[in-house]
């Protein structure tokens, strides 16, 4: 008996209809901007952990530059590699539920847009933040997170020990070659390294470097001291990553890199950041360093809508 011409029509349709939907389901399993599966403001139901708040903040720059949501997806990835670790993170400068969020935190991380907008700086928000700072809570502070106005000076200095001044710092892209790195529990299993990144210099530190360990330093090149006072040192070995030993026992970071998303990519620059963001949070970095393990084709997940990928 022959097949009539509606059957087969009829299979056929279904059969493209399948594959197209099999299609669509593995296109938004690989869209880069599907930011969805990120977990946030999840928080432990184990108080044993040791809880971290990754704050991102909002969309900014080009493609592939101020990647926060996705830097701090793939550093929240990472600190689960540490067994006791518990990463929370929260998107767009502030957690939605800030007091469940930085509740029982050990360290805090900012990752995001600064300046005279930075969320930090909200009235509210720096009230939070001294409550954190006076219970001794670490905290950290990634590439632009770093800048806030000179009017803010005192607060800072004493919670982060320095930071991006505007009109005295400076903030070339260049390639800088980390040599040498102090015996810290931050650098440990880190490697000597070059990268290029938008590295700021010049920090405005507290008096006399108190508390202050200079964790990552290079020599940029002459023509990138582009303010006045950053002109008067000209070879000047500069300082762009610093830990801070708060007057209080608590433990600062400041990381002037971050800008170039793909710069995760290298191994002993997110394991010099994930170091960091554990001893802020006082857990015991690894000999050897903290394990950061990364599938290269992660730096392709969960980007903010602002460009083609490639």
């Amino acid at each position: 008996m022959k097949t009539k011409p509606f059957v087969w029509r009829t299979a056929l349709v279904a059969l493209f209809a399948g594959m197209a939907g099999v299609a669509l389901a593995a296109l938004a399993d690989n869209d880069p901007y599907d930011q969805s599966g990120v977990p946030l403001e999840k928080q432990p139901t184990d108080p044993s952990l040791t809880k971290i708040v990754l704050v991102a903040g909002h969309a900014s720059h080009g493609r592939r530059e101020h990647e926060f949501f996705a830097g701090s997806a793939l550093l929240m990835k990472m600190l689960q590699e540490t067994p006791g670790v518990y990463p929370v993170m929260a998107r767009d400068g502030w957690p939605k539920n800030p007091e469940e969020t930085f509740k029982d935190a050990k360290a805090v991380v900012f990752y995001m847009d600064g300046g005279g907008n930075h969320p930090i700086l909200a009235p509210t928000h720096m009230e939070e933040l001294k409550k954190l700072m006076d219970a001794k809570v670490g905290f950290v502070n990634l590439h632009y997170a770093v800048e806030y106005p000179k009017k803010y000076a005192d607060p800072i200095l004493s919670w982060l020990g320095g930071y991006y001044e505007t009109d005295f710092s400076t903030n070339p892209t260049w390639t800088a070659e980390i040599k040498s790195r102090p015996d810290h529990p931050i650098t440990r299993g880190v490697k000597p390294f070059t990268i290029k990144d938008e590295w700021y210099y010049n920090i405005r530190f507290a008096s006399d470097m108190k508390g202050v360990t200079p964790i990552l330093q290079a020599t940029p090149p002459d023509n990138t001291r582009g303010t006045a006072d950053a002109k008067t040192h000209p070879g000047r070995e500069e300082v762009l990553a610093w830990a801070f030993d708060r007057a209080n026992g608590g433990r600062s970071f400041g990381f002037t890199g971050g800008h170039f998303h793909d710069n995760w990519g290298d191994e002993n620059f997110r394991r010099l950041v994930v170091n960091a963001i554990l001893w802020s949070a006082n857990v015991d970095v690894p000999k050897e360093g903290a394990k950061v393990e990364l599938d290269k084709a992660e730096l392709d997940k969960n980007l903010d809508r602002k460009g083609k990928l490639k």
